[in-house]
């Protein structure tokens, strides 16, 4: 296929030119009846290029079959055998991939660090979660990817489960060694899924991480909004191997799709493919080459460590991102939740990633001399203002056995089962209906079914008087719980 040409922006060109006028949704008319005070905030080419991708974009039947053809062009990119688009996030493309491959029944083996989207899928499904230990690191409090060898055990503890799903890289940039696990699926005929949110510019350069379909997994799911450079909620999911029924992974994004797909989103992912073909290799290149240099300076200043050895050591991940540079601000005597709301208060630099001691950049292809230099400024100005922000509260971190509590009940079950709320300082004991969930990064610290513990509730409790966020629950300030009706 000719990878120079990007079939959606060429269908959304000729679309303009031809100036097609359709009486369809979206009623904004491309803008003509949009209030100026909107156009100057979100710009009139924002509307011009939201039209209706059926009976506007292409013709009632989609016979054009741009769509198709650019996630053709997308799996011939990066060497899968076939690539879906979706426009509602990887958090829907993992839930279609979980249900594709278990026909939504019995077992499901998944990594415990999974994304608060993968423990959503299990909700809706009512599938049993049989949950791998990740590599809990005692000293950095966060877990590593799974090892094979936990997931070994987990095969032969539970052999009848549907599949296996982990997630590589996680929010810090560490990576499973996903061609062992994918062999020990693959020796029982099991798919392996890996939510890959992270890694969609990991098939570009041979420096970066091995890519999930390179690896061996079956379906690899990444989000082109996070490490590419497509719109919020662009997610490509990729399939390869006999193992995935194709036509049922389509049906099973349908079912819980939109039937409303934005072709901005579409188009962008489009752009960003002929983009990362044409010039993707030289383009990350440059940036590796200056996050190298960022690492080093961040690390020449008083109280602050950039993570590196510390996430690929044996016990810990088997490969590693550079692009994502975390930050150990301890040192400064500030916690990482102080960091980043001072960082944006006083120098309008927003960082992802924030805990009870580190904060996290990310890096992309977007990013230069300039970028690197504001956020260089900014980390020199908070070195400098340390010693005058408030002590943060402590945060009282759990063992890592105290975050494996048993799931005692179907997730599903105890979510839409009859619930009641108890102050918190009753909870332990008690089995949780509701997620409770810090975010960033998202991986849930207490899930529906578990039986709820003291040292968890006491983590979560005191995370939040430090600035944790806890988007999910009914409380987000956790005076309360909602547990099952006992």
């Amino acid at each position: 296929m000719d990878q120079r040409t990007a079939p959606i922006l060429d269908a959304l060109e000729e679309y303009h030119r031809l100036g097609r006028y359709g009486y369809t949704p979206p009623g904004h008319r491309q803008g003509r009846g949009v209030d100026k005070r909107t156009l100057d905030v979100l710009g009139a080419d924002t509307f011009r290029n939201d039209v209706l991708a059926s009976a506007g974009l292409d013709d009632r039947s989609s016979s054009n079959g741009y769509l198709a053809s650019a996630q053709q062009l997308m799996a011939e990119a990066v060497g899968a055998e076939q690539a879906f688009f979706s426009t509602c996030g990887s958090s829907l493309s993992v839930k279609a991939a979980i249900l594709a491959v278990t026909r939504g029944t019995g077992d499901i083996l998944i990594g415990r660090d999974a994304h608060k989207s993968v423990t959503a899928g299990l909700i809706l499904s009512g599938l049993q979660p049989r949950w791998i230990r990740p590599r809990w690191d005692e000293e950095l409090h966060l877990a590593h990817p799974p090892s094979p060898e936990s997931v070994e055990q987990m095969w032969q503890r539970h052999p009848d489960a549907a599949a296996c799903l982990i997630v590589s890289p996680t929010p810090y940039g560490t990576c499973a060694d996903i061609a062992a696990i994918a062999d020990i699926c693959h020796s029982r005929n099991k798919p392996l899924i890996v939510d890959e949110a992270w890694g969609a510019h990991l098939p570009f350069h041979a420096s970066l991480p091995t890519w999930a379909m390179d690896a061996g997994a079956d379906i690899c799911v990444v989000s082109v909004h996070k490490m590419g450079l497509g719109f919020e909620q662009g997610s490509v999911y990729h399939l390869q191997g006999p193992r995935v029924d194709p036509i049922r992974l389509k049906q099973c994004a349908d079912l819980l799709a939109t039937t409303s797909s934005n072709v901005l989103m579409y188009a962008g992912m489009d752009g960003w493919r002929r983009q990362m073909v044409s010039r993707g290799e030289k383009q990350l290149a440059a940036v590796l080459e200056l996050v190298g240099s960022v690492r080093e300076a961040v690390n020449d200043l008083p109280g602050l460590h950039v993570l590196h050895d510390e996430l690929i050591r044996e016990e810990a991940s088997h490969d590693f991102d550079p692009l994502h540079v975390l930050i150990d601000v301890q040192q400064l005597g500030v916690s990482g939740y102080q960091a980043a709301d001072w960082l944006r208060g006083n120098h309008r630099i927003d960082v992802g990633l924030n805990d009870h001691r580190r904060i996290e950049a990310t890096f992309s292809v977007s990013d230069d001399r300039e970028t690197s230099g504001r956020l260089l400024g900014a980390l020199e100005a908070l070195v400098e203002a340390a010693p005058g922000l408030p002590v943060p509260p402590t945060v009282r971190l759990p063992a890592p056995e105290d975050l494996e509590m048993e799931t005692v009940q179907l997730p599903r079950e105890a979510f839409f089962g009859p619930v009641e709320v108890v102050p918190a300082s009753e909870a332990a004991g008690r089995i949780a209906a509701e997620q409770v969930t810090p975010y960033p990064p998202g991986i849930p610290a207490i899930l529906p079914g578990e039986r709820i513990n003291a040292r968890v509730i006491d983590y979560l409790r005191s995370g939040v008087e430090a600035g944790m966020v806890l988007p999910d629950p009914a409380d987000p300030g956790l005076q309360t719980i909602r547990v099952v009706q006992e």
